[in-house]
């Protein structure tokens, strides 16, 4: 078997899972907040599109993409042909099929943190005479981070495990678009791959429990910080 390039294949893992986390990141604020604080006609469609990529298979989720955004789709074609910007088959399509699977988790962890939030808070500040910008970038925003870094967690460990859709529009281009997940699979493949499989999934564990444990403690110095007496 051909050997991997470990730090090809970490690399663009890792690049690949903090692009599609910190795209998702305003879109996945905005729509929590709508949620959760806004009643309006197709409230219960929107939250349904956006739980879609939690219950439909991978692999349709990466069909739907393909639709969308392949060369011939209407969003990839329009954007092939004013601004030269092809995603399917590219690492930024990776990227995006896997924000699109981590955006539910991101939504679902920030709407729960939006939720926890004490509205008097709100209401006092905006008594005071805070806008309310000025009353949801002090006092809602610091509240929630917590729901917010969570999400944060969810959608980057979910990215760096994503599967079926990215293998579905981006295929698996040593180089490219061969993220940790699509390197098992590759060594799975090989005759006599099973050593290295075995060595990238000891690596993927090791990824997962350094992640967990970084947000762990941000968690735990956040919630001091945000209790700590002024």
């Amino acid at each position: 078997m051909t050997p991997i390039d470990w730090s090809e294949v970490l690399g663009l893992s890792l690049e690949v899972a903090a692009l599609a986390t910190a795209v998702s990141l305003v879109p996945a604020v905005g729509i929590a907040w709508l949620l959760a604080r806004c009643r309006f006609p197709g409230r219960m469609l929107l939250d349904a599109l956006v739980h879609a990529p939690l219950v439909l298979p991978p692999v349709v989720v990466g069909y739907f993409l393909l639709l969308l955004f392949g060369v011939r789709g209407p969003i990839g074609g329009w954007l092939l042909d004013t601004f030269g910007i092809r995603l399917a088959f590219t690492e930024a399509g990776a990227a995006l099929a896997g924000a699109v699977m981590g955006f539910p988790l991101l939504v679902r962890s920030v709407r729960l943190g939006l939720e926890a939030v004490d509205r008097g808070l709100e209401t006092a500040a905006r008594t005071l005479g805070a806008s309310p910008l000025d009353a949801f970038v002090t006092i809602t925003l610091p509240l929630m981070l917590p729901g917010i870094l969570a999400g944060l967690v969810l959608s980057f460990a979910a990215c760096l495990g994503e599967f079926g859709a990215t293998i579905t529009f981006a295929a698996n281009i040593p180089g490219e678009t061969r993220t940790l997940t699509l390197a098992i699979y590759t060594a799975l493949q090989t005759p006599g791959g099973e050593t290295v499989a075995a060595q990238l999934v000891a690596v993927s564990l090791a990824l997962a429990m350094t992640a967990i444990a970084l947000a762990e403690w941000s968690n735990r110095r956040l919630r001091a910080w945000l209790h700590a007496p002024c």
